[in-house]
C-alpha cells in the first residue's frame, strides 16, 4: 500500500509508542486521525507536530471499549478524508492485578480495552475497508502471551485474545482486508519500573537492552507498506525473549 494520501487510525495515537509510529506514518505521506480518551494537550500537539509534515491530521476523543467511541472514531475520519485505509489497534492499559487483590472491575477493564477495544476496531473499521476493497490493520498483542509472568493475570487473558481475534479477522475479511498482530516485548519501560528492574528486564532478553518504538514502527511500516501477502500473522518484536 502507498501511504501518500492515505488515511491512517491510531488508536491511543497521542503518546509514547502510538505517537511515534503515527509520527513515522506522517512522514510518509499519510494522513493521521490520533484517538486518544484522557491525553487531550499531548493529541492536540500530535496534530500540530502531523500538520507541519505536511499531512492532513486530526484527534477523536473517544473509549475505544465502547462501540460508539469506536464509531466516533471510524465517522470523523470518514468525513474528514472520506475513508480509512489503515488502523493500528494500539491503545492499551496494563497495571499491576496480584491475586489476592484482584477484582472482577480489574478483569472487565482489562478486557473492555484490551480486546473488546481491538474487536470492535476490526469488526467496524473491518466493514467500511471491505466494502472500499482495500485495507490493512495491525493489532498489538504482547510477546509474553505464551509466556505469561505474575500479577498481571487480566492483562495477559486479554492479550492473549488478541491473537486469536487477528486470526478470526483475516479470515473474515480476505481477501480485501489483510490483518495482523505484532508481540512486543521489552519496548518502552512504564514510567513507574525501577532502574533495577528495568536492568533485569535487558538482563533476560537475548539481544541485551531495552528494544525502542522506533522497532515497532518499522514493523507496522513492513505490513503497510512492503507486503499484501501476509494476514492473519503475529510478529515478535522482543528481542528474543519469547526464544530465551
Amino acid at each position: 500500500m502507498d501511504l501518500q494520501g492515505a488515511t491512517v487510525v491510531v488508536t491511543g495515537g497521542a503518546r509514547r509508542v502510538g505517537r511515534h509510529v503515527a509520527t513515522r506514518l506522517a512522514e510518509r505521506g499519510a494522513n493521521i486521525v490520533v484517538n486518544y480518551r484522557t491525553s487531550a494537550e499531548e493529541a492536540r500537539e500530535a496534530v500540530q507536530d502531523f500538520t507541519a509534515l505536511g499531512v492532513g491530521s486530526l484527534a477523536v476523543q473517544a473509549d475505544v471499549s465502547a462501540r460508539e467511541g469506536v464509531e466516533r472514531i471510524r465517522d470523523a475520519a470518514i468525513e474528514r478524508f472520506g475513508g480509512v485505509d489503515v488502523l493500528l489497534n494500539n491503545a492499551s492499559i496494563y497495571f499491576e492485578t496480584p491475586l489476592d487483590d484482584l477484582t472482577e472491575a480489574d478483569f472487565d477493564r482489562n478486557i473492555a480495552v484490551n480486546l473488546k477495544g481491538p474487536y470492535l476496531g476490526c469488526w467496524l473499521f473491518g466493514l467500511h475497508m471491505r466494502d472500499r476493497g482495500r485495507g490493512k490493520i495491525v493489532n498489538i498483542a504482547d510477546w509474553a502471551v505464551d509466556r505469561p509472568y505474575v500479577n498481571y493475570a487480566p492483562y495477559f487473558v486479554a492479550k492473549g485474545g488478541i491473537v486469536t481475534l487477528t486470526r478470526v479477522f483475516a479470515k473474515e475479511l480476505a481477501p480485501t482486508v489483510m490483518v495482523n498482530a505484532i508481540a512486543p516485548g521489552p519496548i518502552l519501560m512504564p514510567a513507574d519500573f525501577s532502574q533495577e528492574t528495568i536492568d533485569a528486564v535487558a538482563a533476560a532478553t537475548p539481544l541485551g537492552r531495552i528494544g525502542h518504538p522506533e522497532d515497532i514502527a518499522q514493523t507496522v511500516l513492513y505490513l503497510v507498506e512492503s507486503t499484501d501477502f501476509v494476514t492473519g500473522a503475529v510478529i515478535p518484536v522482543d528481542g528474543g525473549r519469547t526464544v530465551s
